[in-house]
């Protein structure tokens, strides 16, 4: 893929800083450390079974996954290294059946947390904090934002004012991370541009929070993922290890992804910038199997949050999409029935562990 030329980054010292208090606060704040320190087999985001998680299908073969148990004791069974979940709404006695269950399968635990939007929110943060750290969870990844930035804001300054109140989410948390040493992960979520989560990050300035880089959303964005890779490695806590694959409709791109070796991604060298930034990082499987999105990049308003919106990077990214085009068509899944689409999941799933297995060194 052609990079899209961005504005070069300063020097920071936050880079050198970031990477020596992860680890240390990271070996304090688990008892597990030590195991997945020495293995590094590739976890599973909750997201891979997007179909099969409180499924109601009734499928005797792909049984829906009821829980966070359910989901640590299937997930090891197709050799996984851990799991990324959510983790709210948990007691404390569920907190330590995942601590039990999690330390019998020998497997890392990470969370999935909503951030406070409010000082009232803040004593349901900490709960699930404390509920997280209780199970065994070494970080817990969260988002910032209402969803996809070119579906949900229609304006600069409407956007201006969601990082406003993300900003404030972050300095709620900040001192509940601190106090029960638990690390949060901000993820790029089709919402902030690299360097905008960049700055995010450096505002907040605190070695409790950081980034989980997901390895392809901002294709969505019309950002290189391997310039979205470089400059989010140095803040990162935990990934979402996906391929794309893409193709273009009347109104833009299409954009899905796809088992891992099968798209455009360069995965081993995207794997080894984050080991050299954070050589314990965790690299956790988002395999979402779901028909392609459509990312409206020739459609007026898509560009509206972006200000000065760039033809350079919309002409490199349609010129890629044309060279890389998959073939013969990208996968869809919603004409499947209910148990065809729970089998390409788990086939998804499966291929992808093998890839990492066999090409990533993710074993």
């Amino acid at each position: 893929m052609n990079k899209i030329p961005v504005p070069t980054q300063s020097p920071t010292t936050r880079r050198s800083f970031m990477q020596k208090t992860s680890l240390a606060a990271l070996a304090f704040a688990t008892p597990s450390f030590q195991h997945f320190a020495r293995e590094m087999r590739m976890g599973v985001v909750v997201y891979s079974y997007a179909s099969r998680w409180n499924s109601k299908a009734g499928s005797q073969k792909y049984p829906g996954f009821v829980d966070a148990l359910d989901l640590l004791t299937h997930c090891h069974q197709v050799g996984a290294g851990g799991v990324q979940v959510g983790v709210n709404n948990w007691s404390a006695d569920f907190a330590k059946k995942v601590r039990d269950k999690r330390e019998q399968l020998g497997l890392y635990l990470e969370g999935s947390i909503g951030s406070p939007k409010d000082s009232e929110d803040v004593a349901r943060f900490e709960n699930e904090v404390v509920q997280a750290k209780e199970a065994g969870v070494s970080v817990v990844r969260t988002v910032l934002t209402s969803g996809r930035r070119y579906e949900v804001y229609h304006s600069a300054p409407e956007f201006q004012e969601a990082r406003k109140k993300a900003l404030n989410m972050l300095r709620l948390a900040e001192p509940v991370l601190k106090k029960h040493k638990m690390k949060l992960a901000v993820e790029n979520h089709k919402d902030w541009k690299a360097a905008e989560l960049v700055e995010n990050i450096k505002t907040i300035d605190s070695e409790w929070i950081g980034v989980t880089l997901d390895f392809g959303n901002n294709i969505a964005l019309l950002e290189d993922p391997m310039y979205v890779v470089e400059t989010l490695a140095p803040y990162i806590f935990t990934t979402h290890v996906k391929d794309m694959a893409v193709d273009e409709f009347e109104d833009g791109i299409l954009l899905s992804e796809v088992p891992l070796g099968e798209g455009i991604l360069d995965l081993t060298r995207m794997v080894s910038v984050c080991k050299q930034h954070n050589p314990k990082v965790t690299f956790n499987l988002e395999m979402i199997t779901r028909d392609p999105l459509q990312i409206p990049c020739l459609k007026e308003d898509y560009w509206s949050t972006f200000g000065d919106g760039s033809g350079r990077a919309l002409a490199a990214n349609l010129r890629m999409v044309r060279q890389r085009k998959f073939k013969p068509a990208l996968p869809t899944v919603s004409q499947l029935s209910a148990e065809d689409k729970l089998a390409v999941e788990e086939k998804n799933v499966v291929s992808s562990f093998e890839y990492s297995t066999s090409r990533l060194g993710l074993k």
